[in-house]
């Protein structure tokens, strides 16, 4: 048995805002990848996927009972299969802010749920919401509150336009320009980074009034900014509202900003080479960066590896 593959994502804006309403832009990422398996593999990472799947079907079992009407599985199937050994091989890091998890529950979903909201028919907006609660159930397994756009993304493997909480659509994008300077890029930290206390972290400082409106009126404002820009390829416009983005990101989230990555990231800033963002939550795994020229800020970067998303 080898299920399908399913994808990593990279939300390039509305980490910590989408859960404030902001808007969000999220799109697959094809470089990593996993898929259901079952075969004679006896290494450890098989060996360890194969009883967090067990340890899953239970949290799974679960969701059926308290919500009958949402989502229902055959868990005949399934527990043959997790009893046959069946584990996730895949080459998404995990704690990088890529949808480790997320590749997961889609692949789960795809393959166990019964009654499923397929890819080939009309995805209405009700159809989408209705996936993004079941996979948010079951995402929720892996790293507390989790908002579903990870599985969502993974399992149709097209961009995806947060307008808010409840309107979600999927969304073409410019066409990628493979002769432009600009791109965007993944750096990666050399570290990994936790979900769940970077997100404990960032509602501890929603308590202050002072963060809450700095989320408002400036996070929240460049965030939806810069959604509107990339969706509609207005790159001048974009990588201004960048710069005000990256800027309010250093100065209002440092503690998830890898302590290393602080000049750096104000480097950018004040030479306009590059600015950096979170990727995911932050405090460690993939920094997202933006310019517009990339051999330039390969240069200045240069201690670091870069993978490229998309060109402008």
């Amino acid at each position: 048995m080898k299920g399908p593959l399913f994808y990593s994502k990279i939300l390039l804006f509305g980490e910590y805002g989408i859960i404030k309403d902001s808007k969000g832009l999220s799109i697959p990422y094809n470089f990593f990848k996993g898929a259901l398996k079952a075969d004679d593999n006896t290494s450890e990472i098989a060996k360890n996927s194969n009883s967090s799947l067990r340890e899953f079907v239970g949290y799974l079992e679960m969701i059926q009972k308290n919500s009958p009407d949402l989502v229902s599985f055959d868990f005949k199937s399934l527990k043959a299969d997790v009893e046959a050994g069946m584990y996730f091989d895949s080459s998404i890091p995990q704690g990088y802010g890529v949808g480790s998890s997320g590749a997961l529950v889609a692949a789960i979903y795809d393959k166990y749920a019964q009654n499923k909201i397929t890819v080939l028919e009309n995805l209405t907006r009700e159809k989408l919401l209705v996936l993004k609660t079941i996979f948010g159930k079951m995402e929720s397994f892996f790293h507390g509150k989790s908002s579903g756009l990870d599985p969502l993304n993974s399992y149709l493997s097209l961009p995806i336009l947060i307008n808010s909480k409840d309107n979600i659509e999927s969304t073409s994008l410019p066409s990628q320009n493979t002769e432009g300077k600009g791109a965007v890029f993944l750096l990666d930290s050399g570290s990994t980074g936790e979900t769940a206390p970077m997100v404990q972290l960032f509602m501890e400082k929603m308590k202050q009034e002072g963060f809450r409106n700095m989320l408002k009126d400036q996070f929240i404002k460049h965030t939806d900014a810069c959604v509107d820009d990339f969706v509609n390829g207005n790159v001048k416009s974009l990588f201004g509202n960048l710069k005000q983005l990256s800027h309010v990101v250093l100065n209002n989230f440092k503690p998830m900003i890898p302590t290393k990555f602080h000049e750096l990231w104000q480097r950018g800033i004040e030479t306009n080479e590059y600015y950096l963002k979170l990727c995911g939550s932050g405090g460690g795994g993939y920094i997202l960066g933006f310019t517009q020229d990339f051999d330039q800020a390969k240069k200045t970067l240069k201690d670091y590896n870069l993978e490229v998303v998309y060109n402008f």
